[in-house]
């Protein structure tokens, strides 16, 4: 891959004076303010250089071509056969690569207790060829819920390099019901709520109704369907019988619990006429019970995440356990074959990384029980080049597939399409240069994380990212990272609509 530039161009600011003084720190104070809210506004112009993709195969969810990728101002302008560049226009030659839509994962953990921030997210998200993340911001009791959207898109704009967008996390769901409206105006409508905690059941005609308004308000309800009741017992049993180590995890959080829970959403789903969205999918039982929902016409979604197509539940047999802790744990390998059998017929519409990163050190603790544990892995480098690897070229899933479950359909699901998960005229440049020959083998010191480690370390895969473009602007390339802290955006988005 190669690239040249034509020209260059530069722009000019011509300033009028005056001689008088109040007119001119008037005019300096109008032009600063202008200038601000074009910085706020026009970001993506301003750091995008334009470009010319030329000569690389386009794969979008619905067919691939090979052709030319125009673009300008951070969005593409044409897509063709031998467009010429412009001046000033780099031209990247993407010849024998692919040219794939920028990944968005809409499931991601960072900021608070983990050790990855806004910014090494992105970092690491980039270098895997994601070009959105997103982000969960916590609504306790009495709190407002486009407040804590406004604090979150602080930090955002000191921090990210991807673009984000943020779900609101509801544990009080009569303080959160009135509020749907308001989180759909913010451009934020998406909500998470959690049965694998004691609260829910208490709470739980509530939590219907507050799945209702979401509907009615255009909020699409993400839900983790664990039963807390078959959790409780197992973990009670468990310990009684002196089984607390996290080896024991795959027996303390059961197929059952994650199968009832899934039962349970559906029923919600379909009381209440709204969409829900099952978040990280492990199990052949949750997924049948999914998969029902959806041949039944119910606007029930489902979500895999990578720990459950790459791996097993034979992982806790060895010493280095709590490298693999996650909720729910790691299942069998029938288990895996249907997910992966879900993905290929597509009644799974989305891989994402529900990545959660902490330190190796933190992971290996071994005071860690089946009830105190750290949940979660860092996955947002490594979800695209695992799945392309163990999914495309071992023929498990087309091409095709592979773009709509990591870029496509959740840019449906949550708002953002056209603007993002597509390759089309009008829709932002987000783009991946990807090489599907390229082996390589995975590295902790290669990892863009803060937590400077990669459960895959060792493993052999083939297809990495060469090149990753996020609003025209060349973010990741040779390895590195070449855009600033701050220029990620928090993305409006548009209200629930039925894909």
């Amino acid at each position: 891959m190669t690239a040249r530039t034509t020209g260059r161009q530069s722009d000019r600011v011509a300033c009028v004076g005056t001689s008088n003084a109040r007119l001119r720190r008037f005019a300096r104070t109008t032009v600063l303010c202008c200038l601000g809210l074009f910085l706020g506004l026009h970001q993506a112009t301003l750091w995008a250089q334009d470009l010319l993709v030329q000569g690389g195969t386009v794969v979008n969810a619905d067919g691939r071509f090979v052709a030319d990728v125009r673009v300008e101002g951070g969005v593409i302008t044409a897509i063709g056969q031998s467009l010429i560049p412009t001046q000033g226009m780099r031209v990247i030659d993407a010849t024998g690569m692919l040219v794939l839509p920028g990944g968005v994962d809409p499931h991601v953990h960072l900021g608070g207790r983990w050790v990855d921030d806004y910014e090494s997210g992105s970092r690491a998200a980039l270098a895997g060829g994601i070009t959105t993340l997103s982000n969960f911001v916590s609504a306790g009791s009495g709190s407002s819920l486009p407040a804590q959207i406004d604090a979150a898109e602080a930090l955002i704009r000191q921090q990210a390099i991807a673009d984000v967008i943020l779900h609101t996390t509801v544990t009080d769901p009569a303080n959160a019901l009135p509020q749907m409206e308001g989180l759909a105006v913010r451009g934020q409508p998406s909500i998470k709520i959690f049965m694998n905690f004691e609260f829910f059941d208490p709470n739980a005609a509530t939590f219907l109704q507050l799945l209702e308004a979401a509907g009615n308000a255009g909020v699409l309800t993400m839900v983790h369907a664990e039963d807390a009741s078959v959790l409780a017992h197992q973990a009670a049993e468990l310990t009684a019988a002196g089984q607390t180590t996290i080896n024991y995890l795959s027996a303390a959080r059961p197929t059952l619990a994650e199968e009832v829970a899934m039962q349970r959403a559906v029923a919600m789903a379909e009381q209440s006429g709204s969409p829900l969205y099952a978040v990280h999918v492990s199990s052949e039982r949750a997924l049948r019970v999914g998969q029902a929902a959806r041949d039944r016409g119910l606007p029930f979604y489902i979500e895999t995440r990578p720990i459950y197509l790459h791996l097993t539940s034979e992982r806790f047999a060895g010493p280095d356990a709590g490298l693999y802790v996650g909720q729910p744990p790691l299942r069998e390998q029938a288990d895996q074959d249907a997910l992966w059998l879900a993905l290929a017929n597509e009644t799974v519409q989305v891989v994402a990384t529900d990545h959660v990163a902490y330190s190796r050190d933190d992971k290996l603790d071994p005071e860690q029980t089946i009830t105190a544990h750290r949940a979660g892995m860092n996955h947002l480098q490594m979800l695209r080049p695992l799945l392309y690897s163990d999914g495309v070229l071992a023929g498990r899933i087309s091409l095709e597939q592979f773009v709509a479950v990591t870029a496509t359909n959740p840019a449906r699901l949550f708002g953002l399409y056209p603007r993002k998960g597509t390759i089309a005229v009008g829709a932002d440049a987000d783009l991946v240069i990807w090489d599907g020959e390229e082996t390589r083998i995975v590295r902790d010191e290669d990892m863009l994380s803060a937590t400077g480690f990669s459960i895959y370390d060792g493993w052999e895969v083939t297809g990495w990212p060469r090149l990753t473009i996020r609003r025209g602007e060349v973010v990741f390339e040779d390895g590195e990272i070449r855009a600033q802290a701050g220029t990620g955006q928090l993305l409006r988005r548009s209200r629930w609509e039925q894909p």
